[in-house]
């Protein structure tokens, strides 16, 4: 590898490091500093919605990035708004101002998911693209550090968890990403120029993949394991305090911190098993989750919450890393960004806001004063991880990987024709 590819490689991490990092220090210990705050459960539900409804818009800034503008310009811009609202949303203690303030947040941040997906595989092989993704993870695995180090060395208490700190931290890291994205390689509009539509204007243009069977089904599928993953990723750490543990972030990092060494092993399953079968290893560790979940409640057993935190790392690298390459090869060239955009839409928006909402139900329904029983809760979760697995592995085809078979086979005999 020469310099200059080193270079590249070297900031691209960094962006998706600061990228990771500016959202876990505040989003993962949210859920227990709403329930300090006394919020109603409605207003929880509402609030911890952000991330989804955020979601809406990551089509249009991604049209933008694809017809109009330079991707690393837009993440710029989106990330100085990140940090100026985090730092506002910081200030809020009225649940109305707060919900505001933080959607606000999110119509900027959830959009650089898929910017700084389709930057790293514009300028990095898109099959080692996982090498840049974990260092995602390495941000996300950075807050659990922090929390740990931050409470006693620098705001003189036992945990920052539970308070306004994370959300100034997270301005602040939104300042340096902002700042870092200047020094980004050039990332130019690939459909630039091109005529555009009502449906380009609103960046739905990859909508018309949905007209494949097998995509749709990726999508439909995708969109549903949200219910049960979202149960863990948003409301996570109030069941973690329900259960005694003071260092949440911290604890709930520990499948980030197995995510790092995990997600190097997604290349080599891609390559191994093709898509789908390294989607089907996520979905199967998304069903141990709750399975361990309801044990360790059930049975007692602490440990169990353990294991349920550390098969993170399979969830996210082998299902949603492993969908996003798959998204990535299936896609036309001239609306990658869009497509990036639609599978972020469809998972962390509609996916997760339908996630949240039920989650919120759930738990409230199995609440009796003010004591969860979480048993139903993660038996339901369980189910519907199960029943999503059975269906991934019994219906979906990896096209992708037969098509490039097929490719292959043709191109073998027309190689061995001699030459005139």
């Amino acid at each position: 590898m020469d310099k200059a590819s080193t270079s590249i490689r070297i900031r691209l991490s960094v962006m998706m490091f600061l990228q990771y990092m500016m959202f876990a220090v505040w989003w993962v210990p949210l859920a227990a500093y709403l329930k300090n705050l006394e919020v109603s459960a409605d207003w929880q539900g509402w609030i911890l919605s952000v991330m989804p409804l955020g979601c809406l818009i990551a089509p249009v800034f991604c049209m933008i990035a694809d017809r109009h503008f330079a991707s690393q310009k837009v993440l710029t811009i989106l990330n100085f708004a990140c940090a100026a609202l985090f730092l506002l949303g910081a200030r809020q203690t009225s649940p109305a101002s707060m919900f505001v303030i933080l959607l606000l947040a999110m119509f900027c941040y959830m959009p650089t998911w898929s910017l700084t997906n389709a930057i790293a595989m514009a300028n990095y092989p898109t099959d080692k693209f996982p090498q840049i993704r974990v260092f995602g993870s390495i941000g996300w695995v950075a807050c659990a550090v922090f929390s740990l180090i931050a409470g006693t060395s620098l705001f003189g208490s036992k945990t920052i968890d539970g308070t306004a700190v994370p959300l100034y931290c997270g301005a602040a890291t939104a300042l340096v990403a902002a700042l870092l994205n200047l020094t980004l390689p050039n990332t130019p509009p690939p459909a630039k120029g091109k005529e555009a539509s009502l449906v380009d204007a609103l960046g739905l243009r990859a909508l018309t993949l949905l007209k494949d069977r097998n995509f749709l089904l990726f999508i439909v599928i995708s969109m549903l394991v949200m219910i049960p993953f979202t149960m863990y990723f948003s409301l996570g750490s109030q069941f973690f305090e329900s259960q005694g543990f003071k260092q949440i972030t911290a604890t709930m990092n520990l499948g980030q911190f197995v995510e790092i060494f995990l997600m190097l092993l997604v290349p080599l399953a891609l390559s191994r098993f093709g898509a789908k079968w390294t989607m089907v290893i996520g979905l199967g560790a998304l069903a141990i989750r709750y399975l361990a979940l309801w044990g360790g409640v059930a049975g007692g057993q602490t440990f169990l919450y353990y294991i349920a935190i550390l098969v993170h790392g399979i969830i996210f690298g082998f299902f949603f890393v492993g969908g996003q390459v798959y998204v990535d090869k299936k896609a036309p060239a001239e609306i990658r960004a869009q497509a990036q955009g639609l599978i972020v839409l469809i998972c962390f928006g509609v996916g997760m806001l339908i996630g949240t909402l039920v989650n919120v139900r759930l738990i409230a329904g199995y609440t009796t004063d003010e004591v969860c029983n979480w048993n139903p809760v993660f038996v339901i979760n369980a189910l519907v991880s199960i029943i999503l697995l059975a269906a991934l592995s019994a219906v979906f085809r990896d096209d992708v990987k037969e098509t490039a078979k097929t490719e292959t086979a043709e191109a073998e005999p027309a190689a061995k024709e001699p030459q005139d």
